[in-house]
């Protein structure tokens, strides 16, 4: 296979952009740095992009590795044949290979194989060519009887045996079975337990494979698993089998025809369509698990760059009922400067003197902003939060945040090491608040598949989802780039070049030594090499720093192009740390930047790059985003009604819709059909977790606590 032919045409890219790209993954460059600093190599790639392609690269590398593995083992067989070698080349999945490689493949003892032990294989064949139009078929079994062969009965019963594993085994059939079985077939499922279940739709279900969505696939998946379910897929049987007589038998009959009939109707029943089957629900599966993995990556993308609420003092509250709300205030820096437990979640909890406590803590450590949990209890939280802040003077605001994650954090040996003085609980309130103050910041510090905003994630292809989440957060870290006198070993082991082996270095050095003061101080650090260096360095922001480029994204290697670029236009390192911005702008808008970057030799996407960091100094991309919504009051489900139009904020995104916080602790569900007036494949074509939204309520049940919404206004 011409992986670099087959990557160009899949890609729509230039010959050449997939040739340096992939030299650039081959000699051991991050996504991040690829997408960042060799623009001019791969065309402008994004990191999104060269995501996929490495991904697919792989895969057909692993592709052409089992392509060798099964011509190498059919030839060490001496059964290789132009034929099959022709087969092997064109084959475009594993499927097909091993479909290639099935008869050659060894066998356990089968009933086939059984038949060619007692010698049956010669009159299978004699069957099978059907050239006898005339004769007696017991004489045609009577020279095959031996001791272990009693009758002609057994005789014939045994060749066709061997004749049903070798239809089996033809590759072209099952291409072809497999091919009607996604185009005909019908997936159904049945319950399996006279109880009631969330897979309750699906105890009666049935829908065409080319139709089935996938999250639906999922659904069977786990109903099927979990034994709620007992699944199927249907087909017209005659069909099939009329196919494999049109193509093993002649149009004129012979005597042994009927035998070759029944053969392939055995082997379709006995043999193919159970594997097929298995085959169609594995590739469902996969595809359904892709899918998954795309919706959570990109709702995690777009959780892990909501904008940092910053310079706010902050109270996380971790709702609970009989053990009580774990409360912890951060400063600005996320400092911790109190922690506490307030009851105020039972009848039974003194409300009053609950409120005071909360009221007294607001006041002291002068709180902008409260963080509430949205697990247990949360509900009965926000009335109380709401309730309290009504009576101080200063204006303090809440947030619903997700803490999905939350308790996994607090128990994990990291959470120890940070907060040694504090127990399990309390570790998960500081996250809570310092998940609203920096996102990215504190969400790095959880396993990804626990942030909870995908779907399935259990059931996906584990090592696949981890690569793609943990990919995620990578291109998310490296894009907004972490102070590197401030950065925690978790934010700094996302970053391009740096493993946590070497962030746990970079503390210590930093600990040992004092704030870095360049970017070049980096190689003083244990185990961070001149690689490693190239990879990690403009992703690293110095604040204060002794070079002012070194609080830029301008990469190391681009000091001097930057510094070329400012003398043509008349300025310095020194004007632009003294914020002559505004001039340094005004000049560049009257540039010919293509005529620029011919004159200076510099590449117009560096330049272009330079020109942006320069622009941008210091600055947060997360800033230009809309700011999360925050709430002072609440209102309840039975406040609501139909046709009230409300704001709110976007929770989660599915393939069936997206989940929407609009204040009353429910969420509620803008069907897919709902979303938008044009048509769209998926939600997220449309709307991003953390998105600010207006949404029509359509019905509202209140028993079944569903809210049903519109952003069709």
């Amino acid at each position: 296979m011409d992986i670099i032919k087959q990557l160009t045409e899949e890609f729509k890219l230039r010959e050449n952009q997939v040739i340096s790209t992939i030299k650039l993954i081959d000699e051991g460059n991050t996504i991040p740095f690829i997408a960042r600093y060799r623009k001019e190599v791969t065309g402008e790639l994004d990191d999104q992009i060269l995501r996929e392609l490495n991904d697919r690269l792989l895969f057909l590398r692993a592709l052409d590795e089992r392509r060798e593995d099964v011509r190498r083992l059919i030839s060490e067989q001496g059964k290789i044949t132009e034929e099959l070698a022709a087969a092997i080349d064109a084959a475009k999945s594993i499927n097909e290979l091993d479909d290639i490689y099935r008869p050659f493949r060894p066998k356990r003892r089968t009933r086939a194989t059984i038949a060619k032990e007692k010698g049956l294989e010669p009159l299978a064949m004699l069957l099978y060519e059907q050239k006898l139009l005339k004769g007696n078929i017991e004489m045609l079994a009577l020279p095959y009887l031996n001791e272990q062969v009693l009758t002609t009965e057994d005789a014939l019963a045994g060749a066709m045996d061997i004749i049903a594993e070798q239809i089996s085994d033809d590759a072209n059939f099952r291409k072809v079975i497999r091919e009607i079985t996604f185009s005909t077939g019908i997936i159904s499922s049945k319950a399996a337990k006279k109880e009631d279940s969330v897979y309750a739709m699906y105890y009666d279900f049935k829908e065409p494979l080319s139709k089935l969505a996938k999250h639906r696939a999922l659904a069977i998946d786990r109903g099927e698993k979990e034994e709620f379910l007992s699944v199927k897929i249907e087909l017209d049987e005659g069909n099939i089998i009329q196919y494999l007589y049109g193509e093993t038998t002649p149009a004129k009959r012979a005597i042994t025809t009927h035998f070759v009939e029944e053969a392939c109707a055995d082997a379709y029943k006995r043999l193919i369509a159970p594997s097929i089957e298995r085959e169609v629900r594995n590739i469902l599966t996969e595809s359904a698990g892709e899918q998954a993995i795309k919706v959570f990556a990109a709702n995690l993308k777009s959780l892990l760059m909501q904008p940092p609420v910053k310079d706010r003092v902050v109270l996380g509250f971790d709702p609970a009922y009989r053990t009580g709300c774990k409360t912890a205030i951060v400063d600005s820096t996320g400092k911790v400067l109190d922690t506490t437990v307030i009851y105020c979640t039972l009848e039974h909890h003194d409300m009053q003197k609950a409120k005071k406590q909360m009221i007294d803590l607001i006041n002291k450590y002068k709180v902008d902003i409260i963080s509430i949990g949205n697990g247990t209890a949360s509900k009965e939280a926000e009335i109380f939060i709401a309730d309290a802040i009504k009576e101080i003077e200063r204006k303090v605001f809440y947030m619903v945040v997700n803490e999905a994650g939350a308790s996994v954090y607090s128990a994990s040996k990291l959470a120890a090491e940070e907060f040694p003085q504090f127990d399990v609980s309390l570790r998960s309130a500081v996250s809570i608040a310092r998940r609203l103050q920096d996102p990215l910041a504190e969400l790095v510090k959880i396993e990804p598949k626990a942030i909870g905003v995908g779907q399935y994630q259990h059931d996906m292809n584990q090592k696949r989802l981890e690569q793609s989440l943990g990919g995620v957060v990578e291109d998310c870290v490296n894009k907004v780039g972490v102070d590197l006198n401030t950065a925690s070993a978790s934010l700094l082991s996302y970053i391009a070049g740096i493993n946590s082996g070497i962030a746990k270095n970079i503390i210590d050095y930093r600990e040992k030594n004092g704030r870095f003061k360049t970017r070049k101080e980096l190689l003083k650090v244990a185990k961070l090499g001149d690689k490693a260096f190239v990879q990690c360095a403009g992703f690293l922001r110095l604040p204060g720093g002794k070079n002012i480029m070194d609080n830029t994204s301008v990469h190391p290697e681009s000091y001097t192009a930057a510094e070329k670029l400012l003398n043509k236009l008349g300025f310095t390192l020194e004007d632009v740390s003294q914020n002559k911005l505004s001039d340094i702008n005004e000049r560049l808008n009257h540039q010919n930047m293509t005529q620029l970057s011919s004159e200076l030799g510099i590449g117009l996407p560096t330049i272009n790059d330079i020109v942006d960091a320069l622009k941008k100094r210091g600055n947060d991309p997360r800033d230009e985003l809309p700011q999360p919504m925050l709430r002072s009051d609440i209102m309840n489900m039975e406040d609501l009604q139909v046709g009230m139009i409300l704001t709110g904020t976007v929770r989660n995104a599915i393939d069936f819709g997206v989940f929407v916080d609009i204040g009353v602790h429910q969420d509620g569900l803008v069907h897919i059909s709902q979303i938008s007036d044009k048509f769209i494949k998926h939600p997220t074509d449309a709307v991003s977790v953390g998105d600010i939204v207006q949404v029509r309520i359509l019905e509202i049940d209140i028993n079944r606590k569903r809210i049903s919404l519109s952003m069709k206004l």
